[in-house]
């Protein structure tokens, strides 16, 4: 994997954040005939559609009868979701893609009283441990502290920087934004001059960064840092419109490694991206087998993934 124009005291910094990536072992179990339901955060964007499809695909390949659940953003119709499908009385196992990270103590406890094991992938949960058996994820926080490597790296630490927020309350935005001010709080001449929640979605990120272009002078914005791709693709049309060149006038940096932000690199429209990897749902129904099998499993399975700065990076890293 490539990192463009790193330097080596910036990758020594990144070492030091680095999680140990969990292993995938093939096992002789895949969970044909298993029921589980999978309660999904929305199609709030490309990436969330691509892990939604990974997700159903997989599940099909192993003979799982997977239940799905859109939850359309709300925290309710997820708790709904999973109360029918423990009232149904036929499922084996819950996966959870938790919209925020609050709220979740008393249903995850009714599938706890049931005996229904419950994983949480992607986004966090901010709940008892003992009512869940792990966590399926990316590392968010090394995420933000990748995206502001580079930028630091690229800017020679000296940058004023727009930050498009994901939904506040999600384990996503939060630990990203910590993540990027772990980094460029060492450096005295970067700082986030705005920080605005566009929600994760391609429009809200374009309002918000038209909102923000009319209100500070452009010439002191050195970057914007987008909490995902779709929110950085509205931003890009927000500069566009606004007479400047994106990527060039305003650095771009965000994170998901969609198609999408590769086509607006090719474009020369936008700098770098973290890349999010999709393909959740094996490591997920993996540690459903094998908790049903009694193995003790750790509370959290991560899943990795690189920075790109072209597609040619991406491609060749595939």
């Amino acid at each position: 994997m490539r990192f463009v124009k790193f330097s080596f005291v910036l990758l020594i910094l990144l070492a030091l954040f680095v999680p140990a990536l969990a292993q995938e072992d093939e096992k002789d179990d895949r969970g044909a005939g298993l029921t589980i339901g999978f309660s999904q955060i929305g199609s709030e964007s490309a990436w969330r559609t691509s892990f939604t499809e990974a997700v159903i695909a997989e599940a099909a390949e192993r003979g799982i009868n997977l239940l799905f659940s859109d939850a359309q953003q709300s925290q309710e119709n997820q708790i709904a979701a999973i109360r029918a499908w423990l009232a149904q009385g036929d499922v084996d196992a819950i996966i959870l893609a938790p919209v925020i990270e609050s709220g979740w103590d008393d249903v995850l406890q009714e599938a706890a009283d049931m005996g229904v094991p419950v994983i949480i992938v992607d986004r966090n949960v901010n709940a008892d441990e003992s009512l869940y058996v792990t966590r399926v994820s990316s590392d968010f926080v090394h995420e933000g502290r990748l995206a502001a490597a580079w930028l630091a790296q690229e800017t020679s630490g000296n940058c004023n920087i727009v930050e498009l927020y994901g939904t506040v309350g999600s384990a996503a935005a939060e630990d990203r934004h910590k993540g990027f001010m772990d980094v460029i709080n060492l450096f005295g001449n970067m700082k986030i001059i705005q920080s605005q929640t566009g929600n994760f979605v391609r429009t809200e990120g374009k309002q918000v960064m038209a909102s923000i272009l009319s209100s500070v002078d452009p010439s002191t914005i050195c970057a914007v840092f987008a909490h995902n791709d779709d929110m950085a693709i509205g931003a890009i049309e927000a500069i566009k419109e606004a007479g400047l060149a994106p990527a060039k006038d305003i650095l771009i940096v965000s994170v998901d490694a969609i198609p999408d932000i590769f086509d607006a690199m090719d474009a020369g429209e936008t700098n770098a991206t973290v890349e999010l990897s999709p393909f959740m749902g094996g490591p997920a129904f993996d540690a459903v087998v094998a908790y049903l099998n009694g193995e003790q499993l750790p509370k959290w399975i991560p899943v990795g993934g690189g920075l790109y700065t072209s597609r040619a990076d991406y491609d060749a890293d595939r």
